[in-house]
C-alpha cells in the first residue's frame, strides 16, 4: 500500500436496507477499493447516533435483524471478503449474547475487531482485554474535541489498530464542512505523535470532507451519507457513491 494512500472505512447497519444485504454490500465495498469495513450491529436506543443511523437501525429490527442473525449471515464471509471487518455497536447487544460467546463468534466468522463507543476502557482492561485477546479482537476506542490529553494518551497505550477520532461531540451525521475549530482539534491529535494511527469519524460525506478529515489522520469513516445513498438507491448505487470519494483511485 503507498505510504500516501489514506483509508477509507465504510459504516453500515446490517440488514439494511433488506435483511439479506449484509453480505452483498460488504462484497460490492471490496469490489470497489474500499480498506474497512464497519458492519452495524442494530441496536434500538442507538444514543450516539444521529437520526439517519437510528432509523436504519431501527428499519434492520424490524426487518428481523439480530446478533445471531448476523453471525450466520457472515458464515463463510471470509471465502469472499478479505479487507477487515469490525462490528461497531453497543455494549448492550454484547453483554445479552455473552461476552465469551459473542467474541468466540466474531473469531469463528472472521471479524478483526470492535467498536463499542458505551464499554470504557477502564472496565474493558479490567474485564474483557484478556478475552478479546484471546478470540484475536482489536478493541477500539474513541477520542473526541472533549478528551483531554492524559485520557488520550492512555487510550494510545491501551490500543491496538486504530484510534477512532470522532470529528465533533455532536451524534453522527453527514456535513458539508469542518470549521476552524475541528481543523485546530485535528492538528492538536496530530502533534501529539500518538503510536496509533487516528481515523477520522462523523461529518464526512464527499470528496471535500474526506479530503479535510485525512490531511492529517490516516483515513476516515463514512456512515450516514453511505446510508442515505443506500435508502434512495439500494446497493445499485454502492460503485459511484466510492468513486466520488475517491475519483481516480
Amino acid at each position: 500500500m503507498k505510504s500516501g494512500h489514506k483509508l477509507l472505512s465504510i459504516y453500515f447497519t446490517a440488514g439494511y436496507p433488506d435483511l439479506e444485504d449484509t453480505v452483498p454490500i460488504l462484497e460490492a465495498l471490496q469490489e470497489e477499493g474500499v480498506d474497512m469495513i464497519e458492519i452495524g450491529l442494530p441496536f434500538s436506543d442507538p444514543l450516539a447516533d444521529g437520526p439517519t443511523i437510528q432509523e436504519s437501525s431501527t428499519a434492520a429490527l424490524k426487518n428481523g435483524m439480530h446478533t445471531e442473525l448476523l453471525f450466520r449471515q457472515l458464515e463463510g464471509v471470509r471465502d469472499k471478503v478479505q479487507v477487515p471487518l469490525i462490528i461497531m455497536g453497543y455494549f448492550n447487544p454484547v453483554l445479552q449474547y455473552g461476552v465469551e460467546a459473542f467474541c468466540k463468534r466474531c473469531r469463528e466468522v472472521g471479524i478483526d475487531g470492535l467498536i463499542l463507543p458505551d464499554l470504557p476502557l477502564d472496565v474493558y482492561q479490567e474485564e474483557y482485554e484478556e478475552l478479546f485477546r484471546a478470540n484475536g479482537l482489536l478493541n477500539i476506542f474513541l477520542i473526541t474535541p472533549q478528551t483531554g490529553e492524559d485520557r488520550i494518551r492512555k487510550i494510545d497505550r491501551g490500543s491496538e489498530g486504530f484510534i477512532y477520532m470522532v470529528s465533533s461531540a455532536s451524534t453522527t451525521g453527514a456535513r458539508e464542512g469542518f470549521g476552524e475549530e475541528q481543523k485546530a482539534y485535528f492538528e492538536r491529535i496530530h502533534a501529539m505523535g500518538l503510536k496509533n494511527p487516528c481515523i477520522v469519524g462523523f461529518g464526512i460525506s464527499n470528496a471535500a470532507t474526506f479530503s479535510q478529515a485525512t490531511h492529517l489522520a490516516k483515513g476516515a469513516i463514512i456512515g450516514s451519507a453511505f446510508i442515505k445513498m443506500l435508502t434512495r438507491e439500494g446497493k445499485a448505487g454502492i460503485a459511484n457513491f466510492i468513486r466520488s470519494i475517491r475519483p481516480g483511485t
